[in-house]
């Protein structure tokens, strides 16, 4: 079935006062509320869902409102489910008319909407934030054809890889599952295999790596004599194989990978599809995560720096050769053809559609730079604090997100957010200009 949205309908309770006559509706959030087009919203996600029976699905301004309010101050699930029953700003802004004291919906329906709309649908919140900075006059829409264009690394909820860790994880996490569903195993190495792994560190440590490789060695033996036991077992358990089966074949490829091999890696067993990217940073040689394309326009506007487009990136490409993937996401996704795109020199020898070849301009770079160019090429690197925002801020940091798909929603939603709470402030300091202009009197003197 189709969601039944809210619609305001401006009834009365004798025993309930309305949200509207109890906040301040001058208030950013509020202001806010009103501003974004609802609509809109509704009609995006909406054609996810067909007509039929069943019970009806969660309204699409409830749950877009609370992705919103999570990425726009940084809250996790749990903690902005249980601050929409406090604060009646959000009961606002996801569409309530009067106060509720009990949450209309399970925290877990959260990860089930993301899920279900999907990357290409969440753009829909980026795209609306776009268009309130327009509407508001944080943002013309003529900034948006020249932009800035990075890459960075979206790191997931890992623990940093070693090869014993992966070792022991894989034969704990073997034996649990054998103990669960009823499978006997000769030996699951419990003990012995911790004394191991805390040997494996402490040799590591002391730098005496012909006994730390011998202790890696044990762990190696360990897991592969649980994984031959458990494959006797279920030999012909056609029930038993289909559980085992994902688990085993992770555990195979952490036995058998070796350091230095070339293709895919196994660097997590809960997020097999974490890959390991190295960006060249002194303090951090290596992050585990997606690649992660950031746009920005190239003129600070009004409202701040927004963000016009973001795009997880699998398979660490070559930054140049994202181009043809990234321009086309741009234009799409703000309506309006690129004039020039400024970027790094990681995007020398880039592969950007034929009729951009002569729009593309990187760091260093010295044929065809005019003296406005070379001012603008100054303006490159406004979107490494923005990438900071980003992560420090609105959940980029630290990618808590599960599988695939979470990496790509939580790097939209992540750039909405950003842009959501630019406006946040933007209408603040209208409302600030607005009282300043009303009473002259209550401005302080200059010095």
């Amino acid at each position: 079935m189709r969601p039944r949205e809210r619609r305001e309908s401006g009834e009365q309770d004798l025993f309930r006062s309305r949200l509207d006559q109890v906040i301040n509706m001058d208030h950013a959030l509020a202001k806010l509320a009103r501003t974004i087009d609802w609509g809109f919203l509704e009609e995006k996600f909406g054609a996810v869902y067909a007509d039929g029976s069943g019970r009806p699905p969660l309204p699409t301004r409830l749950m877009a409102g609370l992705a919103i309010l999570k990425h726009t101050y940084n809250l996790s699930d749990e903690v902005v489910c249980e601050q929409w029953i406090e604060n009646p700003y959000y009961q606002y802004f996801c569409g309530e008319e009067f106060f509720k004291h009990r949450l209309p919906l399970d925290r877990s329906s959260m990860t089930h909407w993301r899920n279900r709309m999907g990357e290409e649908r969440l753009q829909a919140l980026l795209q609306e934030s776009l268009a309130v900075a327009t509407r508001t006059g944080a943002m013309k829409p003529s900034e948006l054809s020249r932009v800035i264009v990075d890459t960075t690394v979206q790191p997931k909820n890992v623990a940093f890889p070693t090869d014993a860790k992966l070792l022991n994880r894989a034969r704990e996490k073997l034996a649990t599952l054998a103990k669960k569903l009823g499978v006997e195993l000769r030996q699951s190495y419990t003990r012995v295999g911790k004394s191991a792994l805390i040997q494996h560190q402490r040799y590591a440590h002391a730098k005496q790596f012909k006994r730390a490789n011998r202790a890696l060695r044990t762990l190696k033996t360990y897991l592969g004599r649980v994984i031959r036991d458990i494959a006797r077992k279920i030999d012909g358990d056609h029930g038993l194989e289909g559980s085992f089966a994902h688990l085993l074949s992770l555990s195979r490829r952490v036995r058998e990978q070796e350091r230095g091999q070339r293709g895919a890696k196994v660097y997590s067993l809960h997020a097999p599809e974490v890959e390991c990217i190295g960006k060249g940073k002194a303090h951090k040689p290596y992050e585990f995560g997606v690649k992660v394309s950031v746009a920005i326009p190239l003129k600070h506007s009004k409202g701040g720096q927004f963000v016009a487009h973001v795009q997880a990136l699998p398979g660490n490409p070559y930054d140049g050769h994202t181009l043809a993937e990234v321009i086309p996401g741009i234009e799409k996704l703000v309506g309006a053809t690129i004039d020039r795109l400024h970027a790094d020199a990681g995007y020398r020898g880039h592969n950007a559609p034929p009729d951009y070849k002569f729009k593309i301009y990187t760091s260093k770079q010295k044929r065809r730079v005019t003296p406005a160019i070379k001012r603008e090429m100054r303006r490159r690197s406004a979107v490494e604090p923005v990438i900071g925002h980003l992560k420090d801020e609105h959940r980029m940091g630290r990618n808590y997100l599960a599988h695939r798909n979470g990496d790509l929603n939580n790097a939209i939603l992540a750039a909405a957010g950003y842009n959501f709470r630019r406006l946040v402030k933007w209408l603040r300091i209208l409302l600030c200009l607005f009282f300043a202009s009303l009473f002259p009197q209550l401005n302080p003197l200059p010095a």
